[in-house]
């Protein structure tokens, strides 16, 4: 059986891309926080992380070795944003979101590393606000600019290995949290998308479908934002 772990994988795209890899014959490990989860899903298991947390994520990664000798693919979905101006953030603020979207996921790769097989997959989930700057949550941008410079540059630890690092990059989604905004909001961004609505998780998950799928695909940015920003 081939194994996977993915970040965030109780809610919204990292479910939507947890089903699709139990779809595919994964076994799957995922980390969340908050609710509990209590959805039962065949060769699924959620695991309550708290990603900032490095002792929590050391534990998770401890407990996915001992369950496995090998790990086909992970995807490094996780991440936060806390909504504050930048001269509000504090440093506890910024620590925290780049603990959680970057520093956990390069520790995983890392420590996942001599049990990646050849032919594996990783993929990490960015966002348009590392491509277009946002006023209002300029750290959660930097975050996800991390995340996608710690793809490309993994690529070459995986050089000659047949693994390859991708990273998916969604405009907005019609997940739970974005369904909640305001209607004024939501009107503002289809303005600003040529699509006019939301990309749906589907339409997501297709994505990283496409990237596991496909093994020459490598390195890449793959956005997926119905055309956002196109005026």
């Amino acid at each position: 059986m081939k194994y996977a772990v993915v970040t965030g994988g109780t809610s919204g795209m990292g479910l939507g891309v947890a089903k699709m890899l139990v779809e595919k014959g994964y076994y799957v490990f995922t980390t969340y926080v908050g609710t509990v989860f209590t959805e039962i899903i065949d060769n699924y298991e959620a695991h309550l992380v708290d990603q900032a947390k490095r002792e929590e994520v050391y534990a998770f990664i401890n407990y996915v070795k001992s369950k496995t000798d090998h790990l086909d693919c992970l995807v490094c979905n996780a991440g936060m944003s806390i909504r504050k101006s930048f001269t509000e953030t504090t440093d506890a603020d910024w620590d925290k979101q780049m603990e959680v979207a970057v520093n956990s996921h390069y520790i995983m790769v890392r420590e996942f590393f001599p049990i990646i097989p050849v032919g594996s997959r990783i993929l990490f989930t960015g966002s348009q606000m590392a491509v277009h700057p946002h006023a209002t949550v300029l750290s959660y941008g930097v975050t996800k600019s991390a995340v996608c410079a710690l793809a490309k540059n993994l690529v070459k630890e995986f050089e000659g290995t047949g693994t390859t690092v991708n990273a998916i990059i969604p405009g907005f989604v019609a997940t739970p949290w974005q369904n909640e905004k305001p209607e004024e909001i939501k009107q503002n961004i289809y303005k600003k998308t040529a699509i006019h609505r939301f990309a749906t998780i589907d339409e997501i998950v297709d994505a990283f479908r496409f990237c596991i799928d496909n093994p020459f695909v490598n390195g890449s940015l793959i956005e997926v934002n119905g055309g956002y920003c196109y005026k």
